[in-house]
């Protein structure tokens, strides 16, 4: 690898973390005011987490087609081509009224937003290996900290300025973004011959390898299911049963954004040695997380606000765990790796993300409590079946 000579000073960690934040938001603003895009494009209730969802499956493919290529060029001129597709299909969304061409644009949005997933394996390059750990946890935590966020905002800004203007807005945002990149991220030119479709190829051949990969590939692909389907559903279910506006659901979401502390805390777990110990809890609380929806009535807002921010936690903890354990496996294929874990992570939010509607419109919040707490037991039961056997491997 060539590169720019450069530490992660904290005051290039934050850059990062904010620059994360903003381009994965890109992702998350659609997912609380799907009920007010739908019907002003033509889009079915039915039809309309197919929004959230597509976003996700773009990000997924970003995720295996273009994350790979930071093993392959230049790191910095790969995130700012993304950024800027980034820019064009966020304006395409705030002004196309067609519903397939939504769908179609939503993802593209997904698909150029995946330079977040270039600079955190640039960031654990840049990183020593006895803090590795604590900068991309402290990265994650931007990152997670704009998922969170986007949430919120987007209902405050569609509340008082309408949907599109939040298009608008994320598009000024990936411009600054792009400028931003620039002027501050150091260049680095990965050091590998292979060609794209070599790249590409190789993917399968580290997924055979590595069962480290594939273990914290399915853990966490399950918590995001659940994490995707409790997002999408709960604004429905606090619209329609609990009369709540716009705006109050962005202070309902604002709540959850008290999970993004995790990451910084799980990336320093992960330095002390402890990432198996705190994956197990962060299983078994995020399958424990929907119970608090069985409590009075006249309390319910409270119940699922509390699902909301322990789901958050354990849901970034694991992640972030997951991470750091990946990146420890082969400094040289940090990208294709990265891309590989977040793939299956963003292929199981799709999933929760696109049966979510389905599932309420079905049987209401009871199947949703029902439908999410059985995939974070998945994720659990695998985990403890490795241990059993006692797998070397297992982290």
């Amino acid at each position: 690898m060539t590169a720019t000579t450069h530490t992660m000073t904290r005051g290039m960690v934050l850059l990062f973390a904010f620059c994360c934040g903003a381009i994965v938001a890109n992702i998350y603003y659609a997912q609380p005011i799907i009920g007010l895009i739908a019907p002003d494009i033509g889009l079915s209730d039915t039809m309309a987490s197919f929004i959230v969802s597509l976003t996700q499956i773009g990000y997924a493919l970003g995720l295996f087609f273009l994350v790979p290529l930071g093993d392959l060029l230049e790191n910095r001129r790969l995130m700012i081509i993304t950024t800027v597709v980034a820019i064009a299909s966020l304006l395409a969304a705030a002004f196309t009224d067609q519903p397939n061409v939504f769908l179609l644009i939503s993802l593209l949005v997904g698909f150029s937003s995946v330079s977040v997933q270039i600079l955190i394996p640039l960031a654990a390059h840049l990183a020593p290996e006895e803090s590795r750990g604590r900068v991309v946890g402290g990265i994650m935590g931007g990152l997670l900290l704009g998922i969170l966020l986007a949430r919120p905002v987007s209902s405050v800004v569609a509340d008082h300025l309408g949907w599109r203007a939040m298009f608008m807005i994320a598009a000024a945002l990936m411009a600054a973004i792009s400028v931003v990149l620039a002027l501050t991220v150091p260049k680095r030119k990965p050091d590998h011959s292979a060609t794209y479709g070599q790249l590409i190829g190789s993917l399968w051949t580290l997924l055979r390898q590595q069962p480290v990969l594939r273990q914290r590939a399915f853990y966490q692909g399950c918590m995001f299911a659940t994490f995707s389907l409790f997002w999408t559903a709960v604004p429905l279910e606090l619209a329609r049963n609990h009369g709540l506006s716009q705006s109050e659901i962005a202070i309902f979401a604002l709540v959850g954004a008290i999970g993004a502390i995790a990451a910084p805390i799980s990336g320093r777990l992960a330095d002390a040695g402890h990432t198996r110990i705190a994956s197990l809890l962060a299983m078994i609380f995020a399958s424990l997380s929907f119970l608090p929806a069985f409590i009075h009535p006249a309390y319910s807002v409270i119940g699922l606000a509390v699902t909301g921010v322990v789901l958050d936690f354990c849901v970034q903890m694991n992640m972030v765990l997951g991470q750091r354990a990946v990146y420890s496996l082969d400094a040289k294929s940090r990208g294709r790796l990265n891309a590989l874990y977040m793939t299956s992570i963003f292929i199981g939010g799709a999933f929760g993300s696109s049966v979510a509607s389905a599932v309420y419109e079905h049987g209401g919040w009871l199947w949703i409590v029902i439908v999410g707490s059985v995939f974070p037991l998945l994720a659990l039961l695998r985990f403890l079946s490795v241990a059993q056997r006692g797998s070397l491997a297992t982290a």
